[in-house]
């Protein structure tokens, strides 16, 4: 603050006593108006530089994950059977998923498109998407594949593995933990604008017994045709969380190989939010394997950061019943889909 000095310095040649005083009584109150300012500064500065260092309490009312009511969510979709591309119970478990979102109160958009597998097979694709706040230029992206494996062709009976899966952990857990959030966006909306896109054929890869080269390209068709061709032109999102088998008991998520290629940070928040929460023993901070998945194509096509929750693991491999007969509902835990949902809430609704 800078001293008005012209104010009274007029006044610094007047001989007579009493307009001295008079003068003098002018000046007092100035100096204390100004020692007040400085404090008010001084303190406003410490305040400042105390909330750059500390992060601050938030004041937002994060409403709380339903798991009961995900893994309902989980169960509608696999009581349809395999949902497999060009087979009844995919088209009838889409509409499901569409009247679901339009029901949670978001703005519905539908792609289909035919997509050529791997094997020259023509599918009948169908990507949803969900969104909240449309006109929000600030948003994020929260994914998952809602198709299911057309082989157990990694289940250890050799008999069954031309037979479809019903997928409850690897697709249907995604889309279970995506709708409770949208039932929760419904009731709340958080300050960004929210996407929830549920991308179809991603797990039409080639069958394990195939001879032929096998290319990333093979998997996550659906999420490679929206990052090229998105529900909105010139689509944008501050960054993208893709959700992969989230529902096992004791499930582990390590951070994904692309997830930090592309996304460190995002990671970051995600994992040590988790861990604020109490969830630490689900969302583990240890490097975890590279997985070729639909933020893979998010990531390099769309230009958005975008990460995995997958459990995975370098001991294990994937979830244990993964591409098997035996992913099922008893392998769904309510307790993961809690520590994955509330903690993909916390992030979302403190986002500013």
């Amino acid at each position: 603050y800078e001293m008005q000095r012209s104010l009274v310095g007029s006044e610094m040649c007047i001989r007579d006593s009493s307009q001295r005083m008079k003068r003098n009584y002018t000046i007092i109150p100035l100096f204390l108006l100004l020692f007040v300012a400085m404090v008010a500064c001084s303190n406003k500065s410490r305040n400042n530089a105390d909330s750059e260092g500390k992060q601050p309490q938030s004041t937002v009312n994060v409403p709380q994950f339903d798991a009961d009511s995900a893994y309902q969510y989980v169960k509608a979709q696999v009581d349809f059977g395999p949902r497999v591309p060009n087979t009844a119970a995919h088209r009838a478990c889409g509409e499901y998923l569409v009247k679901k979102l339009e029901q949670f109160g978001a703005t519905v958009y539908s792609q289909q498109v035919d997509l050529i597998a791997y094997d020259g097979t023509l599918l009948k694709a169908r990507n949803i998407i969900g969104s909240y706040k449309p006109e929000t230029k600030k948003r994020i992206l929260l994914l998952s594949h809602w198709d299911s494996r057309p082989w157990a062709d990694a289940d250890p009976d050799e008999k069954n593995r031309h037979t479809p899966i019903l997928g409850a952990n690897d697709g249907a857990s995604g889309v279970g933990v995506l709708l409770e959030i949208a039932r929760q966006l419904h009731k709340q909306q958080p300050e960004l604008g929210i996407d929830i896109v549920l991308v179809d054929a991603e797990d039409y890869g080639p069958h394990q017994s195939y001879e032929g080269t096998h290319k990333e390209e093979q998997w996550a068709l659906g999420s490679q045709y929206w990052a090229q061709n998105p529900h909105v032109q010139g689509y944008n999102a501050r960054f993208g969380i893709l959700l992969d088998m989230v529902g096992a008991k004791d499930a582990t998520f390590l951070y994904e190989g692309y997830s930090e290629e592309f996304a460190k940070g995002i990671n970051r928040k995600v994992w040590n939010t988790a861990n604020n929460l109490g969830y630490g023993r689900y969302f583990v901070k240890e490097r975890g394997n590279t997985v070729t998945d639909d933020h893979l194509f998010v990531n390099r096509n769309a230009r958005i950061p975008t990460i995995d929750i997958i459990q995975c693991s370098e001991e294990t491999g994937f979830y244990e019943n993964w591409h098997t007969l035996k992913d099922d509902m008893d392998g769904i835990d309510r307790n993961t889909l809690k520590a994955v949902g509330q903690t993909i809430m916390e992030v979302i609704y403190k986002e500013k």
